[in-house]
């Protein structure tokens, strides 16, 4: 089966096309700032980005009639359960909307739907940033008007879960996994039978630091900041993304940098390191509470997880908790063919949104 994967991102627009789970070849088109500046919202941008993608898919001499399903990665929709999404007319209106926020992500399923529908063939998103399956006592913060919610890097963290299961030989809906995601944002996630049942919210205001993002802060510290008058509200909201973390301490959001600079003697980015370790490892130890200490294994995945500093330093805290398994890096592509091929090999239904 032939598929064509869209995964959107602010500044470019990553495709892949597929024979089964099988890459015939990728691309991501770049977009600049100029482009991307002219579009008063991010749905405007749709026939600007469907027209470089099928100009694309031209130039390679590629007949888009042989597509069998298209996948788009799926945006800031309503919360709902882990799965492959069919692109039905209401998923398709809190896409445009932005149910939960404006997100390029959410360019994924409405451009799935618009090139599939032009051919004929059945177009899907599969596990967004706001997949929930938090169990109800999770959701309570200790401020009623301030629920915790889940959004976290959920795409990359089910498939890791699903591969680690299938080399096993062991369904993922019967184990318990903590699956730690570490790329410009952190997501620590308790997969128990299957579900994510906790999670902290890797955007904002939860868990560890990140190259990126400031995770927990103390609170009545962030109160005093909001309201000293000398930040405005984006000022302080980049401070907790995108400015947070490493970028706040070291100026930089690589972590290859970081190590760098720690050789070159660098006795302060050497601490935040081992800070991150830190709190990523307190997470970690978290939500083996969750799964009241049954971990069957813990796996690291993300850009970060190529650093093998920082996966031993994990494992010094923790690997008394479980074994580790690492899949550096990530593959959204993959990852998302993989849910597509699910539903059309006839291994799981469409989800109904």
């Amino acid at each position: 089966m032939k598929s064509l994967i869209i995964n959107p991102g602010s500044t470019s627009t990553k495709i892949g096309v597929f024979e089964d789970e099988e890459l015939l070849f990728d691309e991501t088109l770049r977009h600049t700032t100029e482009e991307i500046a002219s579009y008063e919202s991010i749905v405007a941008q749709k026939d600007f980005r469907k027209d470089i993608i099928l100009n694309f898919l031209k130039e390679k001499d590629f007949d888009i009639k042989s597509l069998d399903f298209i996948v788009g990665r799926g945006g800031m929709l309503k919360p709902i359960p882990s799965g492959t999404y069919a692109v039905s007319p209401e998923l398709l209106h809190d896409l445009e909307i932005g149910k939960q926020g404006q997100h390029a992500s959410n360019l994924g399923g409405i451009l799935a739907k618009e090139i599939g529908d032009s051919i004929g063939v059945p177009s899907y998103i599969v596990d967004p940033t706001v997949v929930d399956e938090m169990m109800d006592i999770a959701r309570y913060s200790g401020v009623p008007e301030l629920p915790r919610v889940s959004v976290f890097h959920a795409l990359n963290q089910k498939a890791v879960a699903r591969r680690y299961a299938k080399e096993i030989g062991k369904p993922y809906e019967e184990l318990n996994l903590i699956v730690i995601h570490m790329g410009g944002g952190v997501s620590v996630g308790p997969h128990k039978r299957g579900k994510v049942v906790d999670i902290f919210n890797a955007l904002h205001g939860d868990g560890a630091f990140s190259p990126e993002r400031a995770g927990g802060v103390p609170g009545g510290a962030l109160v005093d900041m909001c309201f000293s008058g000398e930040f405005t509200k984006e000022e302080v909201m980049k401070k907790l993304v995108g400015n947070g973390g490493f970028n706040a301490y070291l100026n930089t959001n690589d972590m290859r940098e970081v190590e760098e600079m720690i050789k070159g003697g660098d006795k302060e980015a050497e601490k935040v390191r081992d800070a991150f370790i830190l709190q990523v490892s307190k997470d970690i130890g978290s939500m083996a509470t969750v799964l009241e200490g049954k971990v069957d294994q813990i796996i690291a995945t993300g850009g970060i997880a190529y650093d093998n500093i920082v996966i031993e330093g994990l494992k010094k805290r923790c690997e008394w908790i479980a074994p580790f398994t690492v899949y550096a890096g990530e593959d959204e592509l993959l990852a998302l063919v993989q849910g597509g091929l699910r539903v059309m090999k006839g291994e799981e239904k469409a989800k109904e949104y």
